[in-house]
């Protein structure tokens, strides 16, 4: 990293369009991440069809800043209602919202505000450190090395995403076999397509995202709907005390650790780093017993951590072009749709958009912590909003926003028709994000696959004697093994118990 490379992102960075934007993807950042059930990931999926028309760099900088506002708008749901508002905000739930019950909502509120700030802040200093040095080894990766990694990314994703990892790695094979529609790039041949003109490109990112993560999200929670009436927070009392601090300061310190460092694992993700981070917290505390009755370091290790992990997700995106969670994949596919390559020939290619992006975030982080300490009770009242009418108005809006990207009802048509298998798959816990993944990554792993196999003449033996890619491999294999032996364990084990 050179200092005129981070100087080139903030002149990107501060530009008023940027900024705007900027603005505009933390606001509805905190906003999704408010609403139950909705997350960061159907929220991107909604917005993404917005974002088309933008210059690449404006487009990454709201829908990161949707990301990251996402994770802290979760916050207000978890004190205020004990509801989270997604997944990454579970462990958040245990003291903010006996917190808010003992009258102390707007101290928690202001603790995880401010603890997301720092941890966001420090984030993006060890983003700006990492990803380029690691981007830098990966441009001599060749198509062998392509391909392992391809499969690393599906392998980890699909394993831990979701409550079974069988259930993740069939989602994985749908998404490759979804990604062989279309003309095959080398034979120039159709396949799969029926003779429908509308599939001889394949089936487009966006309006199965949209579908998946959006529109079968909301409709499952119109089937199943969250409501509850929230506490109310009061603008007085949002900043924590001197013993908040004190009591606060290291959980601050070991979630953003914590979180940055498992959000770089593919697949890993914030959900994980909270929980990690409130067990961390929990077992060096002096006080374990307070847990869970409205500790208030409690509320700053878990949101720390959940905002630090939405960074270190974005250096396997970056630097690899492997996302580490669910709504990173959602952005791999945007970036492709603006016509990059996410890998590590990213940065030189197009140092603009990872540049500025990195130099917004320092921006990004500011304006979440002037929105969120004020405004909290204004994000809370939209919980107000009958789900019967919010979630028809944003089912609308992705839709319009599908159409507008190529001015083809096929494409609403295949939006509505995959929200309908992400309602069902929601419903019986099928992950939607490993589909998604492989339908990104598929083309490019059966390229990377046919350009290694011409390379060695047809022989499989050059995945194994080339080292970098031979270790990749090893690593993904033990991303899918390892688990399943845990899994077979377990079954043995609850079988003997039984007997």
């Amino acid at each position: 990293m050179e200092f005129g490379d981070l100087l080139l992102g903030f002149s990107i960075a501060f530009t008023p369009t940027n900024l705007l934007f900027a603005f505009v993807g933390v606001l509805l950042g905190t906003i999704i991440g408010a609403l139950p059930g909705i997350g960061p990931s159907a929220g991107v999926a909604v917005l993404l069809p917005v974002t088309f028309g933008m210059p690449p760099v404006t487009a990454m900088i709201m829908l990161a800043g949707i990301y990251y506002g996402a994770m802290y708008g979760g916050t207000i749901t978890s004190v205020l209602i004990n509801t989270p508002g997604e997944s990454a905000s579970v462990m958040t739930t245990l003291d903010g919202y006996q917190m808010a019950l003992r009258g102390r909502a707007g101290a928690a509120l202001g603790m995880a505000a401010i603890g997301s700030f720092i941890a966001g802040t420090i984030s993006v200093v060890l983003l700006m450190i990492a990803a380029p040095p690691l981007a830098d080894f990966a441009v001599t990766f060749g198509p062998p090395e392509y391909f392992a990694l391809m499969v690393l990314g599906l392998t980890t994703l699909a394993s831990l995403t979701g409550d079974s990892m069988l259930k993740g790695l069939l989602m994985a094979v749908v998404g490759l076999i979804l990604g062989t529609i279309g003309i095959d790039l080398m034979l120039g041949a159709p396949r799969f397509t029926f003779d429908n003109v509308h599939l001889l490109d394949g089936l487009d990112f966006l309006p199965v995202a949209v579908g998946l993560f959006a529109i079968g999200e909301l409709l499952y929670n119109l089937y199943r709907p969250v409501r509850a009436e929230p506490i109310k927070a009061k603008l007085s009392g949002l900043l924590p005390t001197r013993q908040d601090w004190r009591d606060a300061r290291g959980g601050v310190a070991r979630g953003t650790a914590i979180g940055f460092f498992v959000g770089m694992l593919p697949g890993a993700g914030a959900t994980i780093a909270s929980f990690l981070a409130y067990a961390t917290e929990k077992r060096v505390s002096k006080r374990p017993e307070k847990f869970g009755t409205g500790t208030i370091e409690g509320v700053a290790a878990p949101e720390s951590a959940n905002n630090a992990a939405s960074t270190g997700a974005l250096i396997p995106l970056m630097a690899l072009g492997i996302p580490g969670s669910g709504t990173t994949a959602v952005m791999l596919g945007a970036l492709t749709l603006y016509g990059m390559q996410p890998g590590p020939l990213l940065m030189s290619t197009h140092p603009d958009v990872f540049w500025g992006l990195v130099a917004s975030m320092y921006i990004g982080n500011v304006m979440l912590l002037i929105l969120n300490l004020p405004l909290a009770p204004v994000f809370a009242s939209i919980l107000r909003v009958p789900y019967s009418i919010l979630i028809p108005i944003i089912i609308g809006v992705a839709l319009i926003g599908v159409y507008s990207f190529e001015n083809s009802l096929f494409n609403v048509g295949v939006a509505v028709v995959f929200g309908g298998i992400g309602f069902v798959m929601r419903l019986y816990g099928y992950p939607p994000a490993p589909l998604v993944l492989a339908l990104v990554l598929g083309p490019m792993l059966e390229r990377a696959l046919r350009q290694s196999l011409q390379m060695s003449l047809g022989s499989p033996e050059i995945f194994v004697t080339r080292p970098v890619s031979a270790v990749i491999l090893a690593i993904a294999a033990a991303a899918v093994i390892l688990p399943l032996v845990a899994w077979t364990r377990t079954r043995l084990a609850a079988r003997a118990l039984a007997s």
